[in-house]
């Protein structure tokens, strides 16, 4: 029997591809380039989107997992190797948009020396790995798809291009590539009625 996230992965990974999209415009938008850091941060529109990116991270998660559960039985090993990368390079991107989005704020306030500080030691190490693992994960859950032929090659491609740019989307707009793929493989899914692929069932215990 497929998972109830197998059968919705399509409606899940466009609606929430779309959003993510929705959210990273909304960041650039909300962004005053006109006032200094600290002001900017301060901003109700700029900590409200920034906030809300990473919501949209859950959303972006919950659709490469529904993705996987529908094809993974399709894709082998080295679909499962793509389907890794990339939430592990998701969870972690998400964890530092968490801190962006809600300690962010909070240091503006009482310490906002500490930000104009620039970062150092394992907050750099922290961040940079969020940076490379998102970037790389998605590149990898592109090729992986294309190679084990889970989706179309130009599907599996704009997943690569969009994870290259979106080693900068902690800022805004590089995010939105992700999104629009994401979304364009759920319109897929949708369109073409890509069926379900169950796991065999698991043999009967002996004794």
């Amino acid at each position: 029997m497929s998972s109830p996230l197998a059968r919705a992965a399509g409606p899940i990974a466009l609606v929430s591809g779309l959003v993510f999209a929705a959210v990273d415009l909304a960041r650039l938008l909300a962004a005053d380039r006109g006032l200094d850091r600290i002001e900017m941060m301060r901003q109700t529109p700029f900590q409200v989107t920034n906030a809300l990116y990473w919501v949209v991270f859950i959303g972006l998660t919950l659709a490469l997992v529904s993705v996987y559960f529908r094809f993974g039985g399709r894709t082998g090993g080295r679909g499962a190797v793509g389907f890794c990368f990339a939430l592990v390079g998701t969870l972690d991107m998400a964890g530092n948009m968490w801190f962006d989005g809600f300690a962010g704020p909070w240091i503006a306030d009482v310490a906002p020396g500490a930000i104009l500080a620039g970062g150092s030691g394992m907050l750099v190490v922290g961040a940079l790995s969020s940076y490379v693992l998102f970037a790389l994960g998605w590149m990898v859950f592109g090729f992986t798809g294309w190679r084990s032929r889970t989706f179309p090659a130009w599907i599996g491609w704009a997943f690569v291009v969009a994870g290259f740019l979106g080693y900068n989307a902690g800022l805004p707009p590089y995010g939105i590539p992700i999104g629009l793929v994401m979304a364009a493989l759920g319109w897929w899914i949708i369109r073409t009625g890509a069926p379900v692929v169950s796991s065999p069932p698991a043999a009967p215990s002996e004794g």
